[in-house]
């Protein structure tokens, strides 16, 4: 069997598991976020917080909830790796450094996961569990009810004038309670399915344990140490959650976290399950499933292409070396092959995830391009859990007003009116991540001190930064590996690109899904663009793929497309 005939049956696998998953868990977090029952244990929770659950939120106070919670983590996060030192369970190492400990609170919590250390030589048992893991779990979870109170932007209508479990009328710009649906995420959706994730991962041979640092074997000059932890746990909500960041510096690529063939295809698996099964939530919810799966239909799209792209430019290699390989297998683990660390590559950068099975540095120069341009679309196909959905329908909103400006007609999307409040703070969400990589990556090439971090001169250098900004701005977390950001330039102002990155687009999306909540229903007429039909999917396509290009072609012309024309 030929190394591209293999990658392409694990593609068919990975397509026919998620297809099999999609309409099961899909219409299950639908119940789970359209329930007006609580739990025992929910209960509990809302009684430790002081949270009434049935309370229907405004955008401001959904905000204020999101804000709050996140901004409270930071802190946490912070003061736990400041004090490590002094915890038990820390296997000897020393408190983190301030800007370092600020960069890993700031990427945990707004699930970038971007790790400017070596896991395993700076944290210990307690903030690997306590602190990194726990954020794992809610950090997702909070882009999942951003995500929510979009749809029910959406869903509810002035007009219906119907009450919400709380009592709060629906047509009062209502959407939903945030600490419910923040509980609710946790305990009914991520927790058992990590839990089952992680037995996989065990049974596949990924470690599970609170050992300490012991000595594996003795060498010329030396010894290697290693140290356990509970790592299978972590992994899964890592990539579930679309994470990413790693118990080891190697990441998925390290045979404790990711063993073989088979783990790392589940591994795939996880990271593109929720935020495709959001696509049926989201029909479910608008009472119309063809227009989640239209939205799915962009997204499957996108990333297909993007892996045809990438297999493309791996497996066709130019001299003796990638014909004796069979391709670009520089950085690439040999138990996986081009094919899956290609995938694997395109899945982990057109989501937030930022896990990575193998050197993103060592790509061709196309290669990483790609990888760059999947995070630049916003990570949209399929995207973050949460984060990718109310990312895709900002850029639907942005197509039918497009559309209604070619035909001279108002535009309107699911029976609501894009207006000019509407219209104005999606272009104001689409214009932050731009504004931040660009302006980050800017300053950095300017000055001295950053540019002593780069490895490589030239185009591949720039792109090194570029992709960095890129993946903190976006809320990735994958690095090219050829930038040493350990230092206190790249740790504050990527911290300060994350988090940025991670919540002013937050609120715009609250804001235009209390806008949306408010209006009355538009019917629909024979002029009415159908936005479930495969021409809109197109046009969805196409509207994504221009204001990328638009916004990002200068400076990917300077980094990936010079280095890999060159080549």
């Amino acid at each position: 069997m030929t190394p591209f005939l293999a990658a392409a049956l694990q593609l068919v696998a990975l397509i026919g598991a998620l297809a099999l998953a999609y309409r099961p868990l899909g219409d299950h977090m639908a119940r789970v976020y359209s329930s007006d029952r609580h739990l025992r244990v929910e209960r509990w929770v809302y009684r430790a917080i002081g949270a009434d659950p049935d309370a229907d939120m405004r955008w401001p106070a959904y905000l204020r909830g999101v804000l709050a919670f996140s901004a409270a983590g930071v802190l946490f996060l912070y003061l736990l790796q400041r004090l490590q030192g002094s915890l038990p369970g820390s296997l000897g190492f020393s408190s983190i450094d301030p800007d370092q400990a600020f960069n890993t609170a700031a990427s945990f919590v707004s699930n970038t996961n971007w790790q400017s250390y070596s896991g395993e030589q700076a944290m210990g048992h307690v903030v690997q569990t306590a602190g990194l893991a726990v954020q794992n779990f809610v950090s997702a979870a909070v882009g999942m009810a951003v995500a929510m109170a979009l749809v029910r932007g959406f869903a509810r209508t002035r007009a219906q004038g119907s009450t919400g479990s709380g009592g709060a009328p629906h047509g009062t710009g209502g959407l939903g309670n945030f600490w419910a649906d923040l509980v609710r995420g946790v305990l009914r959706i991520l927790l058992p399915i990590s839990v089952v994730g992680a037995l996989v991962l065990v049974a596949c041979g990924a470690i599970q344990n609170f050992a300490g640092i012991h000595e594996v074997g003795r060498f010329t000059g030396g010894s290697q140490q290693w140290n356990g932890g509970a790592v299978a746990s972590q992994e899964v909500i890592k990539e579930l959650g679309t994470n990413g960041g790693g118990y080891f510096n190697a990441n998925s690529s390290h045979p404790f976290e990711n063993p073989n063939g088979f783990s790392n295809l589940f591994e795939i698996f996880l990271i593109l399950l929720i935020p495709f099964a959001l696509t049926r939530t989201f029909g479910r919810m608008v009472g119309s499933v063809r227009q989640g799966y239209a939205v799915l239909a962009t997204m499957v799209g996108i990333w297909i292409g993007f892996v045809l792209l990438m297999w493309a430019t791996e497996f066709a290699g130019h001299g003796p070396a990638f014909e004796a390989a069979g391709g670009a297998m520089e950085g690439k683990e040999t138990r996986f092959g081009i094919g899956a660390s290609s995938i694997f590559a395109v899945s982990t950068t057109l989501t937030s995830t930022g896990a990575v099975d193998s050197f993103h540095s060592s790509y061709t120069g196309l290669g990483g391009g790609i990888a760059m341009l999947g995070m630049q679309l916003g990570e949209i196909a399929p995207g973050g859990v949460g984060s990718g959905l109310y990312g895709m329908l900002i850029m639907a909103i942005v197509a039918v007003f497009i559309a209604g400006l070619m035909v001279g007609r108002t535009p309107e999307y699911l029976g609501k009116k894009i207006g000019t409040r509407e219209i104005k703070l999606a272009a104001c969400y689409l214009l932050v991540t731009p504004a931040l990589v660009l302006c980050f990556t800017a300053a950095a090439m300017s000055l001295d001190t950053p540019a002593h971090s780069m490895t490589s001169s030239g185009a591949h250098g720039f792109s090194e930064v570029l992709y960095a900004y890129t993946s903190g701005a976006n809320n990735n977390g994958s690095a090219f590996a050829g930038l040493n950001a350990d230092t206190q330039w790249f740790n504050t102002t990527i911290g300060l690109a994350m988090l940025l990155g991670r919540f002013v687009p937050m609120v715009f999306v609250l804001a235009l899904a209390g806008s949306l909540a408010q209006q009355r229903p538009i019917p629909a007429t024979a002029g009415t663009l159908r936005t479930e039909k495969p021409l809109f999917t197109g046009l969805l396509v196409g509207v994504i793929m221009i204001v990328a290009g638009l916004t990002y072609f200068p400076a990917l012309a300077l980094g990936p497309l010079a280095e890999g024309l060159a080549a």
